[in-house]
């Protein structure tokens, strides 16, 4: 940990040994792990073939976990891709599981690199309910992982690779399948419903040299963000820093699976799990009254704004996250940051989009990928990064 009083390239190069950190870690987990999750995603695949749901849970800034993989179980990314029943249970996991499951289900249980006693209680008893279960970490499920690390925020970034990576891979498996029945004229839209059907097991070690590609794809991209974008990273930390002293406070938003990062990144701030001062911030996704209210009144392009009009204060600071750089509704919101003289800040994917071209943001990182797994895998480092280095300012404040 950085100590004493420190420029921003100093900063910025410390941001640097951070993100690589991630890679070390990410070389010896999911090649180690790749085998194991290949076969699980196979019996995910079965379980969701006999009409069972994905309960996922989890608390504090875990509970984004269970936001965001149910989200992308639910909202597929990928166009074509079949939607499937996912449920985040974080509000009241423990009477939803009593009541809700079934014993075809499957169950996910997130928690930090410890684990957490209460969630995976629960999981253990869906367990015993006939329920296929992962724990995220811990140790007594049907796939049950050991934190790959003490840190709370590199653990939480591998934990995200590794689900996403099961939502891509059963799609995999539903088309090397057969179900068994007739889908009728709805078959073009569901190809992998019919044909013949096929011997898996050939799949499996396919399956598990695609995921560690996945994890090579974003260690990558880590180190190219490493590269380019670590001076913006750390003069944005301290920017941010500068207007926290100052009781300004962030006010963070997205869409979909950026959506759960905006939440999880607030959580880090108003309770950081890595020990440093806590930081003002809020989440206007975090509001679904107020989004469902807004988007049916007006419209879904102003849930951000209508939000931001109402909650921006001077000093405050402006942080959109978009996989593309164009989403309609982030723009309009960063654009009112702009008429009130905030900072702004936003991570971005492809090449930043509209962001970038018209500069709406002070501060803007750009994850150079086409893929939104990847860019959100690996935006999720960078605002851990960049929140630990807000930490770090705050303390030379304080």
């Amino acid at each position: 940990m950085l100590t004493g009083a420190m420029k921003a390239s100093e900063l910025g190069a410390w941001m640097g040994r951070r993100l690589r950190d991630r890679n070390e870690i990410s070389k010896i987990f999911f090649p180690a792990q790749s085998l194991r999750l290949a076969k699980a995603c196979r019996l995910m695949s079965e379980r969701f073939l006999a009409g069972g749901r994905l309960l996922a849970f989890g608390r504090g800034p875990y509970a984004t976990d269970a936001q965001h993989v149910s989200v992308e179980f639910v909202h597929p990314v990928i166009v074509g891709k079949r939607a499937l029943p996912a449920l985040d249970l974080s509000m009241a996991y423990e009477a939803w599981v009593r009541t809700l499951l079934l014993p075809e289900d499957i169950v996910m249980a997130f928690g930090p690199p410890g684990g957490d006693a209460d969630c995976l209680g629960v999981l253990a008893q869906a367990r015993a309910r006939g329920a296929l279960t992962f724990a995220l970490p811990g140790a007594d499920a049907d796939y049950a992982v050991e934190p790959p690390t003490s840190d709370p925020y590199i653990h939480q970034e591998l934990i995200e690779v590794l689900y996403h990576t099961l939502w891509e891979t059963v799609h995999v498996y539903f088309e090397h399948r057969e179900l068994g029945h007739d889908v009728g004229a709805a078959g073009f839209l569901y190809p992998f419903l019919g044909g013949q059907r096929q011997d898996l097991d050939r799949v499996v070690a396919e399956v598990a040299a695609s995921i560690e590609m996945k994890a090579s794809d974003d260690e990558r991209l880590r180190e190219g963000v490493a590269v380019t974008d670590t001076d913006a990273m750390a003069a944005a930390a301290v920017a941010i820093g500068e207007r926290i002293a100052a009781s300004g406070k962030l006010i963070i938003f997205g869409n979909g699976g950026s959506a759960t990062d905006a939440n999880d990144w607030a959580l880090d701030c108003v309770t950081p799990p890595d020990g440093s001062l806590p930081v003002a911030a809020i989440s206007l996704a975090l509001e679904p009254a107020n989004i469902t209210a807004i988007a049916n009144d007006i419209g879904p392009e102003v849930i951000f704004l209508r939000q931001f009009i109402a909650q921006a204060r001077p000093g405050d600071v402006a942080v959109g996250i978009s996989t593309s750089g164009g989403s309609k509704n982030i723009v309009m919101a960063l654009e009112e940051a702009r008429k009130l003289g905030l900072l702004t800040v936003a991570l971005l994917g492809y090449d930043g989009g509209e962001i970038v071209r018209r500069g709406l943001a002070d501060f803007a990182v750009v994850v150079r990928s086409d893929y939104i797994p990847r860019i959100q895998e690996v935006q999720a480092s960078v605002y851990h990064v960049m929140r630990e280095g807000i930490g770090i300012m705050s303390r030379h404040a304080a």
